[in-house]
């Protein structure tokens, strides 16, 4: 028996000479295009997803400082606290539902509940009434919205493994993943512009947030389930494979191995596959970026632009150019591919952010013009990482055996520790912009109440709203520049796989 140690991980990122250890799994597939029912069905979900995470980042913390009257620190703790369990059950979701794949063929178990337990857990976060007081409030919204995050976790997590286990080809993964981004930007539109302007139904503040919660909640759902029927197409029949997909009778290891060792497998994933890594970290500064960009928009609005109604405007101006931006990033990446034009992307929302700076000296409307081109830059970096993450699943498992990544499926893991790494980065946008405010004296209130802000107040909201997510941003290309996968990786494992 050799004593020869298994390829280390980051040798891993040399594609081409590692075909001998493909799965059987990954050569029995072909590279066919998919139908255009699998795209929309696997599109919708993102009305969801697109839903949840734009209106709690953009009303949550404003809801509890200027309608609950919590202080902003304890805001951003009551978020941030939700968001940590988020990051706990993230990986354990992803290991059921690695389980569910290999006792059922099916990821759909886990989406359906998520999907179903959302629209009642969403419409409980946001009715809380004002007369509980803020720290009666502020543990109604934690437990709300810590219970709301698990549903929307039991969805996520399967849903973004599923693009590795759809096609097995680069283009593909682009197209399914360009109009996933179409629907992501329709939502965050939907929900960021359409969200706030449901509260204008009442003066009431209670009755405000109440419809908002219970309308938006249950189109989240909705998408939610439409997408529930992708997972159903994955089904395999025993003696059957698929990618990332053990059968039912083919690995029963797979189906028995505890929740502490899939856990184990994300941790596992991560340390050993560089592509990850880099990937995964150049996602969550951005995150981190673009969730205090969401979170302060409302400030900007109120105290900067001095208009309600402007949120919506900056919406308007950050996602209708994305609707066309989407697929012609898509276009741009066939030909550049994915990395070099994620850069593109990043630097021109880098530009687009630092320059809003300029609201310090001249408030004013010229504001819509650089969140547009933000906006086009966006759709980029929303379709391209997610694109290039069935890819690092699939390099992984044609380049690592089984034996180091632990058996069975694999994409759960990973997506897992994904969902975990962008809720840390949306949370910790939420919590800088509270940290921020802190800093700089903002006064919070209770609706209905008047209060005038210090000027250090203000550029605290501009600077969160700028500077800092371009400087994020800018991080952001120091790990991307050292992403190794390309094109000519996954074509060579394409062609491998056809091979007789």
């Amino acid at each position: 028996m050799s004593n020869e140690a298994p390829p280390a991980p980051e040798d891993s990122a040399a594609v081409g000479s590692s075909s001998g250890r493909e799965s059987a799994s990954m050569r029995s597939v072909s590279p066919a295009r998919l139908t255009r029912g699998t795209i929309a069905r696997y599109a919708t979900g993102s009305l969801g997803t697109g839903g949840f995470s734009t209106l709690p980042g953009l009303v949550l913390t404003y809801y509890l400082t200027d309608s609950l009257g919590v202080a902003a620190l304890a805001a951003g703790a009551v978020i941030t606290v939700a968001k940590v369990w988020d990051v706990v059950i993230d990986p354990v979701i992803g290991a059921l539902t690695d389980r569910d794949l290999a006792r059922h063929g099916s990821r759909r178990r886990l989406m359906l509940i998520g999907a179903l337990a959302l629209p009642l857990l969403f419409a409980l976060t946001f009715a809380v009434p004002p007369s509980l007081g803020p720290v009666v409030a502020g543990i109604w919204v934690l437990l709300a919205f810590t219970f709301t995050a698990t549903a929307f976790s039991l969805f996520q997590v399967p849903y973004i493994a599923l693009p590795a286990e759809l096609t097995p080809s680069y283009d593909e993964r682009t197209r399914l993943l360009t109009w996933r981004v179409v629907v992501l930007t329709f939502a965050i539109l939907l929900f960021g512009a359409g969200g706030p302007a449901l509260r204008r139904v009442s003066d009431d503040p209670f009755v405000q947030y109440l419809v908002m919660g219970v309308v938006c909640g249950l189109v989240i759902g909705i998408g939610m389930l439409v997408a529930t029927g992708v997972a159903r197409r994955t089904t395999v029949a025993p003696g059957e494979t698929s990618p990332d997909v053990t059968p039912q009778e083919g690995h029963p290891g797979a189906a028995a191995t505890g929740i502490r060792e899939h856990y184990a497998s994300g941790i596992r994933a991560l340390r050993r596959s560089r592509p990850f890594r880099m990937l995964l970290s150049t996602f969550v500064l951005q995150a981190l970026a673009t969730g205090l960009m969401l979170a302060g928009a409302q400030y900007v609005a109120t105290w900067v632009l001095h208009s309600q109604a402007a949120v919506e405007l900056l919406f308007v101006a950050l996602i209708a150019p994305a609707l066309l931006a989407a697929p012609a990033w898509g276009v741009v990446a066939r030909r550049l591919g994915k990395e070099r034009t994620f850069t593109i992307a990043s630097i021109v929302f880098a530009v687009a952010a630092l320059s809003i700076l300029g609201m310090l000296w001249a408030p004013g409307d010229w504001i819509y013009v650089p969140v547009g081109i933000a906006g086009i830059a966006y759709a980029g970096m929303q379709s391209l990482p997610m694109a290039m993450l069935p890819d690092v699943i699939s390099h992984d498992e044609r380049t690592v055996p089984d034996a180091v990544a632990g058996g069975g499926g694999r994409a759960g893991s990973f997506s897992g520790v994904w969902t975990a790494g962008e809720t840390v980065g949306f949370a910790l946008g939420a919590t800088t912009l509270a940290l921020i405010l802190a800093l700089t004296g903002y006064i919070s209130s209770t609706g209905g109440q008047v209060v005038e802000q210090p000027d250090a107040a203000i550029t605290g909201i501009v600077v969160s709203f700028s500077l800092a997510p371009a400087v994020l941003i800018g991080l952001s290309l120091l790990t991307l520049a050292r992403y190794p996968l390309r094109r000519a990786d996954i074509e060579h494992h394409e062609t491998g796989s056809q091979a007789p």
